[in-house]
């Protein structure tokens, strides 16, 4: 494993957010959804593709806080863009999402 700087790790933009929507993602390559997370005022609201469906059932995700990237560029996924990377950890090949064990504000910087 390769060592970073603190500078490093500072560049990446962790944020907390909110699920606010979820919808099916029928045309992606693995079961996902597409995510709308409210990063607060300064951020916004983002979009995201998670593959989460295992573990997660939709109604169960709107109003979740979860930990994103938001300093990563767009990524085209099929037809839908993607504006930040939904963090988790992989176990028994599902995501178990990262989330903050209190609540926060939207847009909370990781830090």
């Amino acid at each position: 494993m390769s060592t970073i700087s603190w500078n490093d790790f500072a560049k990446i933009d962790f944020r907390a957010g909110t699920i606010v929507a979820v919808d099916d993602f029928p045309e992606a390559h693995s079961p996902a959804y597409k995510l709308t997370i409210d990063f607060g005022p300064d951020i916004g609201v983002r979009r995201s593709s998670a593959q989460i469906t295992t573990l997660y059932a939709k109604q169960d995700l709107v109003g979740r806080q979860i930990l994103g990237v938001v300093n990563f560029p767009e990524k085209q996924i099929g037809p839908f863009m993607s504006q930040c990377l939904v963090t988790g950890f992989y176990h028994h090949n599902d995501v178990v999402l990262l989330r903050p064990d209190q609540p926060v504000d939207n847009g909370a910087r990781l830090g």
